[in-house]
């Protein structure tokens, strides 16, 4: 089943000689259970790509469709229902609310669904568990706990409830090489399981645990042959 299909979508930023394509005429297709890398230098719109397959931001033309939808025909309160519901986001900077405990922030897209506090707690400790945190850590703020388990903290907010389309832009930036295989471990995991999965990564390392890598430059995508054996044979050029 294809849970995420971008049809013909560009986004432009500005208009007449300050214009600035950001992505141009896209055409991508993520299957149930499949992860999809994007790579590329700084700038080939890579973040905007994200944003559009997530309904963060609207396109210039060219439609973007998540499980059949498509995002232009749905009201603002409907796409933040389909957010919540369906999509699942992981930042390489975590975005987790400082105020909030790790088990409060895993529960708060269940809660904001209008899921009971007792719940939703209980559904975001059994994800932090299988993100590997354990009960202790649930009760933390985010300032006192390592950036690996924020960044657990983080996936495990993303993959609670009926996810079925995960979105992690940079997700092992910000962590050493082992947390950040474990990361990519989990978001693998979670695919294989049914999901459909986005990757944003600079590193070729990393986008060999994708089932497919596509190359943007200047807001344009080219799509690589599956599987992919030596995803840095990519960055040739792109520099």
């Amino acid at each position: 089943m294809t849970v995420l299909h971008l049809r013909g979508v560009s986004r432009v930023h500005g208009d007449g000689e300050n214009a600035v394509h950001a992505l141009v005429n896209a055409e991508l297709s993520i299957e149930s259970g499949e992860l999809v890398a994007i790579m590329g230098p700084s700038g080939s719109g890579k973040s905007t790509l994200l944003n559009l397959a997530g309904g963060l931001d609207a396109p210039t033309s060219g439609e973007v469709i998540v499980e059949g939808t498509p995002l232009s025909t749905l009201s603002k309160k409907k796409l933040a229902a389909l957010r919540r519901r369906h999509v699942g986001y992981v930042f390489q900077d975590y975005n987790l609310v400082p105020s909030l405990t790790a088990a409060e922030n895993a529960a708060l897209p269940l809660e904001l669904d209008g899921m009971g506090v007792g719940k939703a707690r209980k559904a975001a400790l059994a994800a932090l568990e299988e993100v590997g945190l354990d009960a202790q850590i649930a009760d933390r703020f985010p300032d006192e706990v390592s950036g690996g388990q924020a960044q657990r903290t983080a996936i495990a907010r993303a993959l609670i409830g009926e996810r079925r389309l995960v979105l992690a832009d940079e997700p092992t930036g910000a962590l050493d090489s082992t947390t950040g295989e474990d990361v990519l471990k989990l978001l693998r995991k979670r695919c294989d399981q049914g999901a459909a999965g986005l990757l944003v990564t600079h590193d070729a390392r990393h986008a060999g645990w994708a089932d497919r890598v596509v190359f943007l430059r200047d807001g344009r995508i080219v799509d690589s042959s599956t599987p992919l054996e030596k995803p840095e044979s990519l960055l040739e050029g792109a520099e």
